[in-house]
C-alpha cells in the first residue's frame, strides 16, 4: 500500500510540473485572436471592416470618415489612415492577427489605388497578416446589353 501511495504522489508531481511547463508556454506566446479585414477599394473610395472569425462586426472605416474631399477619398495616404483606425479598434477588441480579404467593384480592371496602402498600414500597425485573398467579383455573361440586334448605332 505504502509503494502505491508513492508511485501516484510521484506521478501526481510530474503530471503538475507538465501542466506549469505548459501554462508557462501558453503565457509566454500570448493570445493570438484572429479576425477578418475586408478591404473594398473602388476609384471612388476606400472601406475597411474588420470582423472576428464568426462574422461579428469590430471596427468598419471608410475614406469619407478620414476626409470630406471627395477627390481624396480613394487616395493611398486616405486609405492608410482608414486602415490604422480601424486597427486601433481591432487591436483594443484583442484581434491581432487577420485574414484580409480584398475586393473591387465588379467588373473593374484592377483594385483601387487604396488596396495595398491599406493591407501595408495594417501590417505597420501591428497585425501578423495571415493571407491576402482577391474576391473581386467577375461577371461571366450577364444580362443582354442595350442597342439590339445590329448594335447600338451613334
Amino acid at each position: 500500500m505504502a509503494g502505491n501511495d508513492q508511485q501516484t504522489a510521484v506521478e501526481l508531481k510530474k503530471i503538475e510540473e507538465q501542466e506549469k511547463k505548459g501554462e508557462k508556454k501558453e503565457k509566454s506566446r500570448g493570445e493570438d485572436i484572429a479576425g477578418t479585414a475586408y478591404i473594398f477599394t473602388s476609384f471612388n473610395n476606400t472601406i475597411v471592416h474588420i470582423t472576428d472569425l464568426s462574422g461579428k462586426t469590430i471596427s468598419r472605416v471608410s475614406g469619407g470618415m478620414i476626409t470630406k474631399h471627395d477627390r481624396l477619398k480613394a487616395n493611398p495616404t486616405v486609405a492608410m489612415f482608414v486602415a490604422k483606425k480601424a486597427a486601433e479598434v481591432a487591436k483594443e477588441q484583442g484581434i491581432s492577427s487577420l485574414y484580409v480579404r480584398i475586393r473591387a467593384k465588379t467588373g473593374s480592371p484592377g483594385v483601387g489605388p487604396g488596396a495595398h496602402a491599406a493591407v501595408k498600414s495594417l501590417g505597420r500597425e501591428g497585425m501578423r497578416i495571415i493571407s491576402i485573398v482577391d474576391t473581386t467579383r467577375v461577371a461571366r455573361g450577364g444580362p443582354k446589353k442595350k442597342g439590339g440586334k445590329r448594335g447600338r448605332r451613334v
